[in-house]
């Protein structure tokens, strides 16, 4: 095998285990929504500690891109795609992340009934993993139009999270006494908000791969 056959095959290596990676990341966010709304405990403490597996493959990632940077010493759309997969990697590990965040608010709430419907949160939620799974499948075809689109849906998820925020904002005032699972779930929905921004990043970091340039969807 030659040393560009050798390198194109590294390349691929990299981006199945970063698929991997997303799907296990994306697993565990979708496991944590449903601990919370089924108030499973001890499915929400499994989901924490599975959390190191996810670190364990962005780290090996993380090596690995770093290894073939100095050894091959990439340029142009080489050097870009390993930098893409370094960035995405990090943001698909911090989706894992947030999923351990939302199983320690469901530990916290407990067996305790929802003071209030959740259904807002859960169309947040539904769209969140949609962007999330149709940013993976754009990264994979590297499809920029299809990751415009999926950036696109970020500001739906930032209306729907400032509304969730006002509502249980105004809950706080009727019902002090709950202002511990207001608080709870006011941070659920912010790790929701925030798994939309990494789909964003991601989108980005494609649109930099196949342009050259760098861009901000978020705005």
């Amino acid at each position: 095998m030659g040393i560009r056959d050798r390198f194109d095959h590294e390349i691929d290596e990299l981006q199945k285990d970063f698929l991997i990676l997303c799907d296990c990341s994306i697993q565990n966010l979708e496991d944590s929504f449903a601990a919370l709304i089924e108030k499973d405990i001890e499915k929400a403490q499994e989901i924490i500690n599975r959390d190191v597996e996810i670190n364990r493959m962005e780290e090996s990632i993380n090596d690995r891109v770093i290894k073939l940077m100095t050894r091959q010493q990439p340029v142009a759309t080489d050097l870009r795609r390993l930098v893409v997969l370094l960035k995405a990697a990090a943001d698909m590990e911090r989706v894992g992340d947030y999923a351990v965040n939302i199983s320690k608010e469901t530990i916290h709430i407990g067996k305790e009934r929802f003071i209030t419907s959740v259904e807002l949160l859960e169309d947040m939620f539904f769209k969140t993993t949609t962007m999330l799974r149709q940013i993976v499948e754009a990264f994979l075809e590297e499809n920029i139009a299809k990751a415009k689109e999926v950036a696109e849906l970020d500001d739906q998820i930032d209306e729907m999270y400032g509304s969730m925020i006002t509502h249980l904002m105004r809950l706080s005032s009727v019902v002090p006494e709950s202002i511990s699972q207001i608080t709870y779930l006011s941070f659920v929905s912010r790790h929701i908000e925030r798994c939309a921004d990494h789909a964003t990043n991601i989108a980005e970091y494609l649109l930099y791969l196949k342009k050259g340039q760098r861009y901000d969807l978020n705005n």
